[in-house]
């Protein structure tokens, strides 16, 4: 028998311990009557949804668009039709007999002090941290390496709901101050106000409410620039004197560019430089150079070339990882003082595996490569001399992070079945000591983690990861969850989720598919899953549920997908091209209606378009209608549960799409599963929850497939 399947004697259905496999421990089951399951399959109908119809003829093709209504988000018959909706939801998915199982087995996974990367500044570590008894991440600073944590900004007075939060957004060098963020709901946009770390209290300066791309202090410490967004006017750096009034801070970069281009700056530390990054979408990226000491203007470093190049300080040198003659990328220093690109040099030669980011610590050179998508760190000199490798614990994912300056940086790592683990790490020596480790109750030794390649429609080798517990044997049977993103040049690599674990515990198979229009093959690898190449995504996801199916693991009715932002797009497509293929959907904060989505993401997303494309421009509007999710639903078809997830608070996927793509399904599926829409008046892209609503939210998420995956 498996977890989540039907007992051919005994007539119940039950699911493994939600406890972890502790030592001598004894296993509670969790027993659902077969009475219970056929009540909760008889799904009462949704709440009605009227019909606007809005018919346009967009470059020749007539559309019709049967729930424009819905995009008014304020409008009190929208907000009464999302009261109604997530009543609906919740009439449906509170009641599951495992829902506060599951939830309490997450908040037990969850029960520990969680500690982000600490950054140091004379002396003194700042990060983030949440206690095991705290819902919100708050900043401390920890005093030597062996110091108490001490709390300087707590934001759980600053909201009733604990939908206020923080984040640090550094220090001076001094470490005398620190500018924070102030979050209101999952808006990207932030208030960013400065904190004095010996008197714990914030000092006037104040930058009001808006889309932030980047903050850097003045070596001195006596200013900052920033990156702010204006709507309709795009990007622009800004420097910021402390104690000014921050409506008169002088633009100093970033005029003339258009909304969908990014511009971040980044301070040398020793107060010499100021470099301004552009980046145009994920094609191609510009360096300029201000000579601070000098007082002289921008200069181009890199201009006019269609690659990406992300640099990095390295005394009186930029190195860059680019992808310019190189879709793997490679490292190239550009000396400062000559920065010509004839007097350019190659230090780190392009490879077969991707490089995946890179870090200069104690002078030295560190690249983090994704061979087969599980991280490796090489270690080179300056000039490019091969000087070893860091070790990793297993096949998982890594980071480095540093200064040049420094000898000591931050080494992180986990993995499917390690929890999260962060090591101060020696650049001169090597050695390394534990700063932090999640403490989660998770057996690591009972599950393992394999690799597997199967071929898409057009014959392109495709890796997926499987996890599930040591000695599984597939019966074609097994409740598997397969997960997907596909985009943005984002790397899915092996690490630990919460999900994952629930789900193998519970004797699931938990899989993880890295199609194209990620990076994990790099630039070209990106390339071929987006613009008009992205059905290349959705077959290679549809082609890995498939490879499932067909080697034995599982079947249609046993077979859940999961997928959020992107892969909410990539939820909302596969579904619609093969409602066969899956018993279960959960589609989260998602990109469905293609069609009018440039409409929609004026303001903070403009560079998604040149990810997706426009649907304004005719060439563009032919490939995202052939595919765009919200159009291509069908009356009268069987389609699967699905659960969609959006709210108020999202202001980079715009939530307007998970609400006419729920009214939508609902009308046309006819296969008696639910569609659900559960919708929060605050939660975004960028969070918004506490906590426990958090772990709420997943465990009825959870819930929801344990409860599809086990009803005929």
């Amino acid at each position: 028998m498996t977890s989540f399947g039907v007992e051919s004697s005994g007539g119940t259905l039950f699911a493994e311990s939600l406890m972890p496999n502790r030592a001598k421990a004894p296993l509670s089951v969790l027993v659902v009557s077969a009475a219970q399951v056929f009540i909760l399959a008889q799904v009462p109908p949704p709440p009605p949804t009227p019909r606007d119809n809005v018919r346009e003829v967009i470059h020749g093709v007539e559309i019709v668009d049967p729930y424009r209504w819905l995009e008014d988000q304020d409008g009190p018959q929208t907000r009464e039709w999302i009261a109604a909706q997530n009543s609906y939801t919740r009439s449906l998915l509170n009641p599951l007999p495992m829902r506060e199982r599951i939830y309490e087995r997450l908040m037990d996974m969850h029960r520990h002090d969680s500690i982000s990367e600490p950054e140091e500044e004379n002396g003194r570590y700042f990060f983030m941290k949440r206690a095991a008894d705290q819902d919100l991440w708050s900043i401390y600073v920890r005093k030597g390496s062996n110091g108490p944590d001490e709390l300087l900004i707590d934001p759980q007075p600053l909201s009733s709901d604990q939908t206020t939060s923080v984040t640090f957004e550094g220090a001076t060098q001094d470490g005398k101050m620190l500018a924070y963020g102030v979050r209101r709901g999952g808006e990207d946009e932030t208030e960013i106000h400065v904190f004095d770390v010996a008197s714990r209290h914030d000092l006037p300066d104040r930058l009001p409410r808006a889309l932030y791309l980047g903050l850097s202090w003045e070596k001195d410490g006596r200013a900052f620039y920033y990156s702010r967004a204006q709507r309709d006017v795009g990007k622009r750096i800004y420097r910021h004197v402390l104690d000014t009034d921050p409506a008169r801070d002088p633009e100093i970069f970033g005029k003339n560019y258009g909304p969908d281009v990014w511009v971040s700056p980044f301070a040398s530390r020793d107060g010499r430089y100021l470099l301004a990054t552009v980046q145009k979408g994920w094609q191609s990226s510009e360096l300029f150079l201000q000579d601070l000491a000098r007082h002289g203007p921008f200069r181009p470093l890199v201009t006019g070339i269609a690659a990406r190049f992300e640099a990095q300080f390295a005394g009186d040198n930029l190195i860059a990882q680019t992808d310019w003659q190189a879709p793997r990328s490679r490292l190239v220093k550009i000396a400062l003082r000559q920065p010509e690109p004839g007097n350019w040099r190659e230090i780190v030669p392009p490879q077969e595996d991707a490089i995946e980011d890179f870090a200069v610590i104690g002078q030295k050179v560190f690249v983090h490569y994704l061979h087969n998508v599980t991280s490796r760190i090489a270690i080179f000199s300056l000039d490019g001399q091969p000087l070893g490798e860091v070790a990793l614990p297993s096949m998982g994912s890594a980071g480095i992070y540093g200064r040049w300056g420094d000898d000591e940086g931050i080494l992180s790592f986990s993995s499917f079945t390690t929890p999260y683990s962060l090591f101060r790490y020696s650049a001169s020596t090597g050695e390394r000591a534990l700063w932090y480790r999640d403490s989660v109750t998770f057996d690591s030794n009972a599950f393992e983690t394999e690799q597997v390649w199967y071929s898409s429609k057009d014959g392109t080798r495709v890796p997926m990861f499987l996890v599930h517990r040591k000695g599984l044997k597939p019966d074609g049977q097994l409740p598997t969850l397969l997960y997907g993103y596909g985009g943005f040049d984002v790397s899915m690599t092996p690490a630990f989720s919460y999900r994952a674990a629930w789900w193998v515990e519970q004797g699931g198979l938990y899989a993880l598919a890295n199609i194209r229009g990620g990076g994990e093959f790099g630039e070209a690898w990106h390339r071929a899953g987006m613009l008009d190449k992205k059905q290349n995504v959705f077959d290679d996801f549809i082609a890995g549920a498939k490879w499932l199916i067909e080697n034995g693991y599982t079947n249609p009715e046993r077979l859940a997908i999961w997928g959020g932002s992107n892969g909410g797009l990539l939820m909302g497509a596969v579904l619609t091209q093969r409602p066969d293929l899956f018993r279960a959907v959960v589609c989260e904060y998602p990109d469905l209606d293609m069609v009018r989505y440039y409409q929609f993401t004026k303001n903070n997303n403009p560079p998604a378009l040149l990810e997706y494309g426009n649907a304004s421009n005719p060439a563009q509007f032919k490939f995202l209608y052939a595919y765009s999710p919200y159009q291509h639903v069908q009356p009268e078809t069987k389609y699967p549960a699905v659960l969609l997830m959006s709210g108020d608070g999202d202001t980079r996927v715009p939530p307007q799409q998970a609400r006419k793509m729920a009214a939508r399904l609902q009308a046309a599926t006819n296969s008696g599963r639910p569609v659900l829409l559960l919708y929060d008046s605050k939660a975004g892209h960028s969070g918004g929850k506490p906590l426990r609503k958090v772990v709420q939210d997943l465990s009825l998420e959870l819930s929801f497939l344990a409860w599809q995956l086990a009803t005929k």
